[in-house]
């Protein structure tokens, strides 16, 4: 206990009282350095830097590193199974992008084999009324062609006929006579012979 002269220094500067009293107190003598790096404390500071160390390492081992495991592991859960979503997604699309292009060449091959089928049919029927026109054609021209031996053979007989009465008339104005139709005709057939 303080005695009643020392109190009543001590109520005199209070400041340096406080000052006397923490360092008597602690049992040390008034040092200048800080506190941290006293190299009187670092077997407490070390024993509480373990125990703080200690408690956040189970508390965060406990608490948040599992959560951000979790996390962690469903995002590359995600990541796997959008991975796997993708590749499926793109066989597909590779099946599907096969299966057009078999059924476009498959296309392709039946509109060739449609129209060469169109193709063929109409140059047959092409051919066939080809043909029927030129049938009628021919059976036209061979009336046609009866026709005109019959109007020449009728021209023919006709000039004959004129051709008698034609020379008949000119020999008889040229010679005072008249001839007979035989004897023109025999004059006329002697004259094509030559």
């Amino acid at each position: 206990m303080a005695t009643p002269t020392k109190a009543a220094a001590n109520a005199a500067t209070p400041t340096a009282h406080s000052a006397t009293v923490g360092a008597v107190e602690h049992g040390h003598a008034a040092s200048t350095a800080f506190p941290p790096f006293d190299t009187s404390t670092f077997g407490p500071q070390l024993v509480w830097l373990a125990l703080t160390f200690g408690f956040l390492y189970l508390m965060l081992s406990r608490t948040l590193l599992p959560r951000v495991g979790g996390v962690i592991e469903a995002r590359a859960s995600g990541i796997r199974n959008d991975l796997a979503q993708a590749e499926k997604l793109q066989s597909e699309t590779q099946n599907s992008l096969k299966a057009y292009e078999q059924a476009l060449t498959t296309a392709k091959v039946s509109a060739a084999g449609i129209a060469k089928s169109q193709r063929d049919q109409l140059v047959a029927e092409t051919d066939r009324e080809r043909s029927a026109v030129d049938a009628q054609m021919a059976a036209r021209v061979a009336d046609a062609e009866k026709r005109i031996a019959a109007s020449k053979t009728t021209a023919l007989s006709a000039v004959t006929g004129v051709a008698n009465d034609t020379v008949g008339a000119i020999v008889a104005k040229l010679t005072g006579q008249t001839v007979t139709n035989a004897e023109i005709a025999g004059a006329i057939t002697a004259v094509k012979a030559k």
